[in-house]
């Protein structure tokens, strides 16, 4: 149920100081997507890693899906907008995604799933994200936690604006995906035509914004649709649909400062512990 909350009495609003466009690209067995995040323009804001969003209406562009694949060392959260994906992993967990829902999973130090999409028509919309694992955590047991559309809860702002919050809080409004290192914010922000909203974003938290359904303004930069914007530091951010409603995703985590070595989807600290990853899973040992 939304919950009303009162206006944001912060005092520094953050400002863009960069946007970026994605890179179409494919990946799993060919699934057509933009990268986001994790491309030479933008390769990682704070602790995350990459971001996706794969959107078509087209079978052809993602009925080959995301067959088995490992992770190791960082978590995953994808978040659906439109149509559905099926996904196991080798840990014995299945579930559905549908619209309006998403899951949470940590890889830690060895899992191995796939994503189908459970449609052969229609609309298939969503993100996915990358957060990485503090080199405490890294190998930890893998874990996941499916998000119901009810499960996650939304934030009524003044002015008609909506939020919707998966991790971190919004007034009085607490996502269910807590107790992380990184202490992610992820919210989906909806503002009707002509309205604004004001999202408040922790002090020293690497934070971006990226419209996916109309243009928004952030002070005096406007961004169109599908255009990243990196945010300078701030306690706020505050929106403006630009012409028509618009829905945007508002990201912030602690930087981990630590070293990242990546290897596909392998993220640890150094390149021996890369090694170990690839014969780890090569041994069947994830």
């Amino acid at each position: 149920m939304a919950q009303q909350i009162s206006s944001s009495t912060t005092v520094t609003a953050r400002d863009v100081i960069k946007s970026a466009r994605g890179t179409p690209t494919s990946d799993g067995a060919g699934v057509k997507l933009t990268r986001v995040i994790g491309t030479p323009h933008v390769k990682n804001v704070g602790p995350f890693l990459m971001l996706d969003e794969f959107r078509s209406d087209e079978p052809q562009d993602y009925l080959a899906g995301f067959p088995d694949h490992p992770h190791r060392g960082f978590e995953t959260f994808t978040y659906m907008l439109a149509g559905k994906f099926r996904h196991r992993d080798n840990k014995g967990h299945e579930g559905v995604l549908g619209p309006g829902g998403g899951q949470w999973m940590t890889a830690g130090r060895g899992i191995v799933h796939s994503e189908m999409p459970e449609q052969e028509e229609g609309l298939v919309w969503g993100f996915q994200l990358w957060i990485n694992l503090p080199a405490s955590e890294k190998m930890k047991p893998a874990d996941y936690r499916d998000l119901q559309p009810s499960d996650i809860p939304t934030a009524t702002l003044p002015g008609g604006a909506t939020a919707r919050v998966v991790s971190g809080r919004v007034g009085d409004v607490v996502g269910p995906i807590a107790e992380r290192k990184t202490a992610p914010l992820f919210v989906e922000v909806q503002i009707p035509a002509g309205g604004e909203a004001v999202i408040p974003v922790p002090r020293g938290h690497e934070a971006f914004v990226y419209p996916f359904e109309g243009g928004v303004s952030i002070g005096e930069r406007a961004l169109a649709r599908g255009e990243l914007a990196l945010l300078g530091e701030g306690d706020e951010v505050r929106l403006r649909a630009a012409g028509d409603a618009v829905r945007a995703l508002v990201i912030a985590g602690k930087p981990l400062g630590e070293p990242v070595v990546q290897y596909g989807p392998f993220v640890m600290n150094t390149n021996e512990q890369i090694k170990e990853a690839i014969r780890d899973f090569q041994r069947g040992e994830f």
